[in-house]
């Protein structure tokens, strides 16, 4: 009696386990599994990429690049090299957005000051007026910590090129114009390859959109996720 009970015993347990299991699995199975797009020109609104690359549709990347930070220090592709980063396009006497922009990049940063391998980068659309001098008196005023966030300018040419053919996040006022550029609210997030994962609105930081552009708070849960999942 006592070894049939103790069979039953087994049988009931391992009847439980096996429902514990079948149940975990079916869960698994429901629930979407999040994942990051990887952006190439193809993907996006053809107003924010230059018309020569809008037929790529895989392996874009962000191009070398070479710019002057707040410090006068030249800070390259490099410097991003196995880096997660967040990249944008301001000028510091912009009055409407840029100010808003700047309170939600200083907002991320002092999220992500105790993780080493995510960084900053801020590109100045009038870099004929934001000097080394002027970007250093922003990035103070900003709370910028030098080695996390850059607050770049350098040649025009160079800015405006990479806004358009490679961070595919700003407009130009005519099509056939690449260096007449009005810059955008875009928060690019950038991962340790160079790919382009996604999209944010740097004025927005929690509030949910009707057309689903994601806010800052978003960008720094995908930050997160991009540091477990690599890939």
């Amino acid at each position: 009696m006592i070894a049939f009970l103790k069979k039953q015993w087994i049988f009931v347990v391992s009847l439980i386990v096996l429902c514990g299991v079948i149940l975990f699995l079916f869960m698994q199975a429901l629930t979407p599994q999040k994942d990051l797009k990887i952006y190439s020109p193809a993907d996006v609104n053809p107003e924010l990429a230059d018309s020569t690359i809008w037929h790529i549709s895989r392996h874009h990347t962000i191009a070398p690049f070479a710019f002057t930070n707040q410090n006068g220090k030249i800070v390259t592709n490099k410097d991003y090299e196995g880096k997660i980063y967040v990249a944008d396009f301001f000028f510091t006497t912009c009055p409407t957005i840029c100010p808003i922009m700047a309170d939600n990049m200083e907002w991320l940063q002092d999220k992500i000051t105790d993780m080493p391998d995510v960084m900053l980068l801020s590109h100045s659309v009038t870099p004929d007026i934001d000097s080394v001098p002027v970007l250093r008196a922003y990035a103070d005023r900003k709370g910028a910590i030098d080695g996390k966030w850059n607050l770049v300018t350098g040649k025009k040419e160079d800015i405006y090129y990479i806004a358009r053919k490679s961070y595919l996040a700003v407009k130009t006022t005519r099509s056939s114009d690449l260096y007449n550029m009005v810059h955008t609210e875009n928060f690019v997030l950038v991962d340790k390859k160079g790919r382009i994962r996604g999209f944010y609105d740097g004025t927005n930081l929690d509030a949910e959109k009707e057309d689903g552009t994601k806010n800052v708070k978003q960008l720094l849960e995908d930050i997160k996720w991009l540091r477990e999942h690599g890939d």
